[in-house]
């Protein structure tokens, strides 16, 4: 009844029957399941007539929130299922990347990354491998609004292809995006999940040729503009290097940069002035109290060699980060961090609900980690 209320005159696209058909999909769940077969094809028709002339942004929202609840409750029970929403969407997004619908290209992104993740580590289909170089192009990157949904996608393809990628010689491209993104205060968070989803699926072997050259740049950002954020997620991207790849490799990558630099950074970065009480939200501080437990536990120059003076700093570190409270202030200078410049007006980033990606923790059933 609702899917024909849309042909009443002037309906076609009105926004509350699409809420309404949002919601009545919420609420059935799986018993929406036997009527998808024959809802689909309406749906998509109508993502289809949307792109040609997208006027109505609440109702292309809703619109896009029922597409993403179709997938995720069709492959809750069966992630095989996917294939089959692959088949009939991709066509329509394929399009909407073509013709660069600016107002679409951001949900298109979300619901790609959602039907990716849905499937196994080590196989990347390859309608979505075809549209890689593409994900790469600069144009892209100058969007706002793509630009969360787009380092999603990208590490959906890392964490799902990462042989495809080495194979097919784009870690270069993933680390450009990267460079791209940490020289922005707006957007460094960005580029660091980026980099930590390669460091974690990206065989270490595969990387070793540009490690050096990342770290000269996340030092260059730290002197020239160094922010309380940038701080807290270097923190967390060393702690994750030194989780992946140990204590000793993470010194020795530092101090080829200069020697003697990993003391430096122990002293100015994680010891001076509490700096790792500042690290925010419990699977940040786990991968902390991980990391920072292996390097003084694990990391002979930490034990005997030539940063021995630096266990007792760190080791009182993680006290602080178990003890202490979490330190939430903001140096006065960066309450007013303007806004980058970006040419001309940028559609506003609008987060799909139902195509959210849940959180993720590294150390899930492994290791447990409670925050009093």
């Amino acid at each position: 009844n609702l899917f024909s209320a849309f042909e009443q005159p002037g309906s076609s696209e009105n926004e509350y029957i699409m809420k309404a058909v949002m919601r009545s999909f919420s609420a059935l769940q799986e018993a929406v399941v036997p009527y998808l077969a024959q809802l689909l094809p309406p749906l998509t028709n109508k993502l289809t007539q949307a792109a040609k002339n997208p006027t109505r942004p609440h109702y292309n929202h809703y619109l896009f929130e029922s597409l993403s609840l179709s997938i995720r409750i069709v492959c809750k029970s069966n992630p095989q299922a996917v294939s089959n929403f692959e088949q009939v969407l991709f066509p329509v997004f394929e399009e909407i990347l073509k013709t660069d619908v600016q107002e679409f290209v951001p949900y298109v992104f979300q619901i790609m990354s959602l039907m990716l993740e849905l499937h196994t580590e080590g196989n990347v289909p390859e309608p979505y491998m075809a549209l890689f170089a593409f994900l790469l192009v600069p144009l892209l990157w100058e969007r706002p609004a793509n630009i969360h949904p787009l380092v999603r996608l990208l590490q959906a393809f890392i964490s799902r292809g990462s042989a495809q990628i080495i194979g097919q010689e784009k870690i270069t491209g993933l680390l450009g995006v990267f460079q791209k993104l940490i020289a922005s205060k707006t957007n460094d968070h960005e580029g660091f999940y980026l980099l930590q989803s390669l460091v974690e699926y990206i065989p270490a072997e595969s990387l070793t040729n540009y490690m050096k050259q990342v770290f000269v740049i996340l030092f260059q950002r730290l002197t020239s503009s160094k922010t309380t954020k940038y701080v807290k997620s270097l923190l967390v991207f060393f702690f994750v290097y030194a989780i992946k790849n140990g204590g000793s490799n993470l010194i020795n990558t530092i101090d080829q940069i200069q020697p003697g630099m990993f003391g430096m950074v122990v002293d100015s970065l994680v010891v001076k002035d509490g700096s790792i009480q500042k690290i925010s939200g419990a699977t940040e501080k786990k991968i902390a109290a991980v990391g920072l437990s292996k390097l003084i536990s694990e990391t002979e120059e930490l034990l005997t060699g030539k940063y021995a003076d630096k266990f007792v700093p760190l080791l009182l570190s993680i006290v602080a980060l178990f003890e202490l409270p979490e330190d939430e202030s903001i140096p006065d200078g960066e309450h007013f961090i303007e806004i980058e410049d970006t040419p001309g007006y940028q559609t506003a980033y609008s987060q799909l609900i139902f195509a959210g990606k849940p959180d993720y923790d590294p150390f899930a059933g492994v290791i447990y980690f409670y925050v009093f």
